[in-house]
């Protein structure tokens, strides 16, 4: 079956009050039964085969996805002009649906860097981490002292140490002008997650010397004395004298960055960020149920997925609670939801403000429709831990890290708490990485594979064409995991992506 042959729409669950466009529908198009497009319904947008009075619940996936705000015949376009957030019960069930994982018969295994600890690598990686916005220019031109130009002449400053990734300035725009409290605590937890994050073989702190995030108390608090060089501007002398000594060191490490080799590792090592980014009405359908069955893969092997974004799992989270290991983990994730209703009702917003215009273009409508297609990547295993912010991620298995919906704000999180490889769905095309953590592109839809094939390293728009089934997709998505965390290098590694999306959960005032 291909997309010229393939039903013009996809019924994803039998309770479901409305059908998804598998390409834009001309007025007449067969839906349902004696059911026919009463207008143009664009490509990923829904189309209702049932009649919805005002007030009465839309569903999609056999969960409510928001309310009919107005008469919704047949065969018409369901979208924001006539369906909207509101407030239902949810059932938590705690752990009602919590299973044993059967672990794989056949261990996989993949060629990965072993550090001294017994920790694994997917990358070599130098990093300099900067305690303020006002050491970031200094670092990043130590960084650009070693940074091969991807458009440029092809001059690589790495060719002689083939073992060695790159050499990363991870910037950003914070460090000081915070309060001593939970803003500081969260930006250097992030800061040493990535200091001692097994992708980077060396780093080095650049500091200014009077911001708030004094790199000696960050040191102390995080337990990171004598795990990393520190150089700070004012003590240096100046911007070229710091340049010329971070330089200087990372010209002292990089032969022994390099003296590493690759070894068998179990894919148990395997650490995967779950992302999303310009989802689509595709998404939920493809890319991230596909993703979903690459992580049951994962698990089975012993390894961790992480699936984070707190607001995009907003109004589906009672799915996740069912599938808790333990009612206090199941409360966990609860309490994490009632505290982006806090707040996001103390800053003047609200929870359904999360769909991005171009989300809506792509055919979704509310949060809780785009949560419950989001939630597919984290796959059916049971959920066996939630954590804050950065924090470390040591349980094996699913995990879920209360972060922003934000990709970058997110993705940081997730690699600070240890992700050392990153699959990032998306339908829109969103282009990302997140050093030093490769990150692999998923394309909901063909469409968009092919319009932005620098940038997608798979396509799972083959589900949507039926040329493959889910698991087969998803066993497709685990083989790329495999082989990425060998070393084949992923499209936004080979465009340079991955510096510059570093960017730290900011809370609090700036003053």
């Amino acid at each position: 079956m291909d997309s010229i042959t393939a039903p013009p729409v996809i019924r994803l669950h039998e309770q479901d009050g409305v059908v998804i466009a598998r390409a834009a529908l001309p007025p007449g198009t067969p839906v349902g039964p004696n059911i026919v497009a009463r207008g143009r319904v664009p490509a990923g947008h829904k189309v209702a085969v049932m009649g919805h009075a005002p007030g009465e619940a839309v569903r999609r996936y056999g969960q409510i996805i928001g309310f009919a705000t107005q008469p919704i015949a047949p065969g018409e376009w369901v979208h924001t002009h006539n369906m909207a957030m509101g407030d239902f019960a949810r059932d938590y069930a705690w752990g009602v649906d919590a299973r044993a994982t059967a672990l794989a018969e056949v261990p996989e295994v993949f060629q990965g860097i072993r550090r001294a600890d017994g920790r694994v690598a997917t990358r070599n990686h130098i990093g300099i981490i900067t305690s303020v916005n006002c050491s970031a220019h200094v670092a990043d031109l130590i960084a650009r002292a070693f940074t091969k130009n991807p458009f440029g002449d092809g001059h690589d400053p790495l060719a002689d140490y083939a073992q060695v990734d790159g050499v990363v300035a991870l910037t950003h725009k914070t460090g000081c002008g915070m309060t001593e409290k939970e803003p500081l605590r969260v930006l250097r937890r992030v800061l040493a997650g990535f200091a001692r994050h097994p992708n980077f073989s060396h780093v080095i702190a650049i500091g200014l010397g009077c911001e708030v995030n004094q790199l000696g108390g960050m040191l102390e608090e995080q337990r990171l004395a004598g795990r990393l060089r520190t150089l700070t501007i004012q003590e240096a002398g100046g911007t070229r004298k710091t340049v010329e000594a971070g330089i200087g060191f990372v010209r002292e490490v990089l032969a022994e960055a390099n003296a590493v080799t690759r070894v068998a590792v179990p894919a148990s090592a395997l650490c995967v960020a779950l992302q999303c980014g310009g989802s689509d009405g595709y998404s939920g359908i493809s890319a991230n149920t596909a993703l979903g069955a690459a992580s049951d893969l994962v698990v089975a092997q012993g390894g961790t997925v992480i699936l984070s974004e707190s607001p995009e799992t907003y109004g589906a989270e009672h799915l996740l609670t069912r599938r808790a290991v333990s009612r206090e983990v199941g409360e966990k994730l609860v309490g994490v939801m009632k505290w982006w209703e806090d707040y996001t009702a103390r800053e003047g917003a609200e929870m359904n403000a999360n769909p991005s215009p171009g989300n809506k273009a792509g055919g979704l409508t509310t949060i809780l429709e785009k949560s419950l297609g989001a939630m597919a990547k984290a796959g059916t295993t049971n959920l066996v831990d939630v954590v804050g912010y950065a924090e470390p991620v040591t349980a094996k298995g699913f995990v879920f890290m209360d972060t922003p919906g934000y990709d970058p704000v997110g993705a940081t999180g997730q690699v600070a708490g240890g992700a050392n490889l990153m699959c990032f769905t998306t339908g829109r095309g969103s282009v990302f990485g997140c050093k030093p953590a490769p990150s692999l592109k998923l394309a909901t839809n063909s469409t968009i594979f092919r319009h932005m094939e620098e940038d997608m390293d798979i396509n799972c728009g083959t589900v949507l064409e039926g040329a493959e089934s889910v698991a087969e997709c998803g066993e497709r998505i685990f083989r790329h995991m495999l082989a990425t965390a060998s070393g084949a290098p992923t499209k936004s590694e080979a465009l340079g992506f991955g510096d510059a999306e570093f960017a730290p959960w900011v809370l609090g005032a700036t003053m």
